[in-house]
């Protein structure tokens, strides 16, 4: 299996967007916080994160499908494969593992919270706050490209509720400040 070091070197080798980047580095950071919570293998579950998006700036109407293969062809285990494939919607592949619910919960979430980070005048998620969040949630005019009905839908597969998941993902991102560029 290739290592997590490995899975970085790929994604970032398929992806020149900074943003797009970001977006991976802190979908990875939720992902490692809750295999931590469910007592699951954080690096596995990282690799999942980070990979997740790997081919859509190049194959934006092939995505995930193309990324998948590659990650197939190179050896990466089929739960990592599943979870990506599931974590959109569109292909039909059912969410069956906690790994690949989580990854569909996080997706959509940490682009909200990184868009509310975005427009606070320090540009620092440190003092981004859950109330704060859930204003910005509620705001169908801010961030509308997220799909909120999928990070409640997320949240309940999960067995969480919306306030648990959007406060657990914060927190996740805000301990990686650094990594994600955010503080």
């Amino acid at each position: 299996m290739p290592s997590f070091a490995e899975a970085l070197a790929l994604m970032e080798a398929w992806t020149e967007s900074e943003s797009l980047r970001r977006h991976m580095r802190a979908v990875e950071v939720a992902m490692r916080a809750y295999a931590r919570r469910f007592g699951e293998d954080e690096e596995l579950w990282a690799m999942a994160g980070v990979l997740h998006d790997m081919d859509y700036e190049k194959y934006p109407a092939e995505h995930p499908y193309r990324g998948v293969e590659e990650l197939r062809r190179l050896g990466y285990p089929e739960e990592v494969l599943e979870a990506i494939l599931a974590h959109a919607s569109y292909t039909g592949v059912p969410r069956r593992t906690l790994m690949s619910k989580a990854l569909f919960a996080v997706d959509e979430l940490t682009g909200l919270i990184a868009a509310a980070v975005y427009v606070r005048p320090d540009r620092s998620i440190l003092g981004l706050e859950l109330p704060s969040l859930k204003k910005k949630f509620k705001d169908k005019a801010f961030a509308k490209g997220v799909n909120r009905e999928e990070i409640r839908e997320g949240a309940e597969a999960l067995g969480l509720s919306l306030d648990e998941h959007l406060a657990f993902v914060l927190e996740a991102m805000k301990a990686e400040a650094d990594l994600l560029g955010l503080k």
